[in-house]
């Protein structure tokens, strides 16, 4: 049965179908839609699907095919393929390829209750499929051998033996197929490798023979060297907290779980003895899973903290259990009764037995920090506890941001000597004023709650945070915020939000070796947070390292990762080096929610490169049909749409879109004065407008209010819009000095030459032997 973890993820073993229409990137568009539209009819109507719809059967759309997740056995996969493979007997046209495995799923429901599926099992299934050709129904390993169980199907399963997949990653497939059914030839991958191999055969026995002189030559010598050392040993003293289960009988108060399994791992990051996971990487983890030791693995931990939960009216029962995941031993547990109003303290006494048990020494500061109560007001803590999680969610960040804001605002009204949750208050607002709504409200929001956290408790350690996450993104004082976060992880090396925050830093004042470095720092302490990854690749993007990008990526979808802005990062990495086919691919994956603005964003701008617009000018409507998202600026959409109307040849429904964008722009600026983006957005309608003067002026200004000196990272790419102002204007010569500068500049979303050679906005410097030397150029 699936167990809540503290994300509200539900983890299960899915029995998943993995189809893909072969040749669809040839089709054209209307043919796409048609094929797709096709075959899910055909998928519908098949009887293991009809049966399965009141069990839970969940399908994905994928692009050019979709993943459909049964949740009993691999025989209902395995039964839906064959029904399918000969419906499609009659449909020649439609040629699909089918890859089935079972594994881990995990199931997320978003705030509009709806559900997403990822997981090692959807990601394997995939890549068996991609194994096959058209008409293959390939199993891996394990669900052949669960399937020669069964007499009916042994006859019809073929031994292929492994295929080499991603990152070099070999899978044991099976073909399944009957004398109607199915493709009983070997794959085009299988059939390379093993010519390969051929090949290779003889040349390694003769390379074998003539290293063996050499090797029996200094045999006698490496005995008498030293041996090798074995790798380093996992720190003792590392421990991960699992998800802790929620018992409770209202699943509401899951938000409860999630908010005391947080308390307690960040009690026990603020142990310098130890070493602590941070919870987002153990988040996509079931509440007790039993491959611990393997979970242990991959984090890199010796030790496992799991837990439970239950609320009942007045009353919290919290159980705990310490494992050493080597032996499987029982280090130690414990079981708390306590009242909603004296529940306060469990946290710190439960690291503070954990710290004992691993004979972890406390400094006197830490055994204070320990024994400290927050707040005695359980009606604030419980509000506290929702911030947390809504704080921590990564599925409709802006949403969840701000109904973390309002529960932390609920908290402090509650108790306004609540210190930790005016600084989770204040570090909440600045995020916002940095990424989504830079207003002067928004800024005055962030610094009142600093200023009540710093007089109540200057010395905690989220005091500290609150007031470099201030300095960071409010105030832009990034020597003053690296002083601040290098402090905190001196103190606190457990917190990999330090590490992150100063690679974030160091990339926007340009030092961006040092920014790689610090992320690598992170994702060490943070393994799997998507987040962190995530922004490392952006990072990788800016320098235009496309094959470091593609690694943490990769990584990424590697641990379950579906979302929208995943798929446009690898559409970015892939445009960098003209590869926009592909980059397509990846963007077809997915379906963007309204506040995607980076995969709109991708989106448009790929449709463009592609000289292909339909989908794309249908994508950005949609959106605009609805009320803006929060975060969401209606100019830059407006003014995405614009350029794809007019690239398309639709000159007056272009020139009506830019001036809404216009009347949009201004509107945002009157909200957000020091704000670039909207005074930009502005130039960028005007200069297709054709108003000179107005969108020359605007863009100028915009690349003053945030210039490069200022932001290394995001500052140049208001001096690339500006630039290609200048070139449709005809000021060649300050065009083209700006590009041959950015050329070699790093910064979010940079030129290259084969953007270069693709970009229409570039169309009037062509030509010119300098910027044609410049397309020439080879891309990193």
């Amino acid at each position: 049965m699936p167990s809540e973890s503290s994300s509200g993820a539900k983890f299960e073993i899915g029995h998943v179908l993995f189809i893909d229409l072969v040749g669809y990137s040839k089709l054209l568009l209307d043919e796409q839609k048609d094929r797709l539209r096709q075959l899910t009819e055909i998928v519908r109507a098949t009887p293991q699907v009809v049966k399965s719809i009141n069990e839970r059967l969940v399908r994905l759309p994928t692009g050019d095919g979709m993943a459909l997740v049964f949740r009993h056995s691999s025989e209902e996969p395995a039964q839906c393929a064959l029904e399918i493979a000969r419906v499609l007997g009659e449909h020649r046209e439609i040629q699909v390829r089918m890859g089935i495995h079972s594994g881990p799923v995990s199931e997320v429901t978003d705030v509009n209750d709806q559900t997403n599926i990822a997981g090692a099992g959807i990601n394997i299934a995939q890549r068996v499929m991609d194994c096959g050709d058209a008409g293959h129904i390939l199993l891996s390993k394990r669900v052949a051998e669960d399937l020669k169980q069964y007499t009916y199907w042994q006859p019809h399963l073929q031994d292929l033996g492994e295929c080499e997949v991603k990152h070099g990653v070999r899978i044991g497939l099976a073909n399944l197929f009957w004398d109607d059914v199915g493709n009983p030839s070997l794959p085009s991958k299988l059939r390379a490798l093993r010519k390969r191999r051929t090949y290779t055969r003889w040349a390694a026995i003769i390379v074998g023979l003539v290293l063996l002189g050499a090797i029996l030559a200094t045999v006698a010598l490496l005995m008498r060297k030293p041996q090798p050392q074995p790798p380093l040993a996992v720190n003792e003293k590392s421990i991960a907290v699992l998800p802790f289960a929620n018992l409770s009988d209202e699943k509401a108060n899951a938000y409860f779980a999630e908010g005391i399994q947080d308390e307690i791992l960040t009690q026990l990051a603020k142990i310098g003895a130890l070493k602590v996971i941070s919870r987002v990487s153990t988040s996509r983890y079931a509440s007790s899973p039993g491959n611990l030791p393997e979970i242990a693995q991959q984090l890199g931990v010796a030790n496992i903290l799991e837990g439970s939960v239950q609320k009942a009216r007045d009353a919290v029962h919290v159980n705990v259990q310490l494992i050493r995941t080597a032996t499987g031993e029982h280090l130690w547990a414990e079981s708390y009764t306590r009242k909603l109003d004296d529940i306060f303290g469990v946290e710190g006494e439960v690291a503070g037995a954990i710290a004992e048990q691993l004979k972890a020494k406390l400094t006197g500061a830490e055994k204070e920090s320990l024994t400290a109560r927050a707040t005695n007001n359980s009606a604030a803590y419980d509000a506290y506890l929702r911030g947390l999680a809504f704080a921590t969610r990564t599925d409709n960040v802006r949403a969840n941001e701000e109904k973390s804001i309002q529960e932390f605002e609920e908290a402090v009204r509650l108790d306004p000597g609540f210190a930790l949750a005016w600084a989770h208050l204040s570090i909440q607002n600045s995020l916002v004023a940095f990424n989504f709504e830079l207003t002067v409200g928004r800024r005055q929001a962030a610094r009142y709650a600093l200023a009540q956290a710093t007089k109540l408790s200057p010395a905690l350690v989220e005091t500290e945070l609150a007031s470099a996450w201030y300095r960071y993104q409010v105030e832009r004082d990034y020597e003053g915020a690296k002083t601040q976060f290098e402090a905190v992880r001196l103190r606190y090396p457990n917190i990999s939000e330090a590490s992150f925050a100063l690679a974030c830093i160091a990339r926007r004042q340009g030092q961006w070796e040092q920014s790689r470095l610090l992320f690598a720092q992170a994702i060490e302490l943070d393994p799997q947070n998507l987040n962190v990854l995530g922004e490392a690749g952006i990072t990788d993007i800016a320098v235009r390292d496309a094959a470091s990008s593609l690694r943490l990526l990769n990584r990424s979808r590697d641990l379950g990762d579906q979302s929208a802005t995943t798929a446009a990062c690898f559409a970015l990495t892939y445009q960098l080096t003209g590869e926009i086919q592909r980059a397509q691919a990846e963007l077809d994956r997915v379906e963007p929610a309204e506040s995607d603005v980076v995969y709109l964003e991708t989106a448009a701008k790929n449709a463009i490169l592609l000289r292909k617009y339909d989908a794309a000018i249908a994508l950005l409507r949609k959106h605009l049909e609805k009320p803006a998202a929060p975060g969401v600026a209606p100019s830059d959409l407006q003014n995405l749409l614009a350029d794809l109307l007019r690239q398309s040849g639709e000159t007056a429904a272009a020139e009506a879109t830019y001036r809404k964008a216009r009347e949009s722009g201004e509107a945002e600026a009157l909200l957000q004065p020091d704000n670039p983006e909207p005074v930009m957005s502005s130039a960028w309608a005007e200069t297709w407008l054709g108003e000179k003067n107005a969108a020359l002026t605007h863009a100028h200004r915009a690349v003053a209010l945030l210039p490069a000196s200022k932001d290394a990272f995001f500052g140049p790419v208001f001096e690339d819009t500006l630039a290609r102002i200048e070139a449709h204007f005809g000021d060649k010569e300050s065009a083209l000095s700006a590009v041959q500068h950015l050329f070699t500049t790093p910064y979010a979303y940079p030129l290259t030459p084969a953007l270069l050679r693709l970009d229409p906005d570039w169309d009037d410097l062509r030509g010119d032997p300098r910027f044609e030397k410049l397309c020439q150029e080879t891309t990193k």
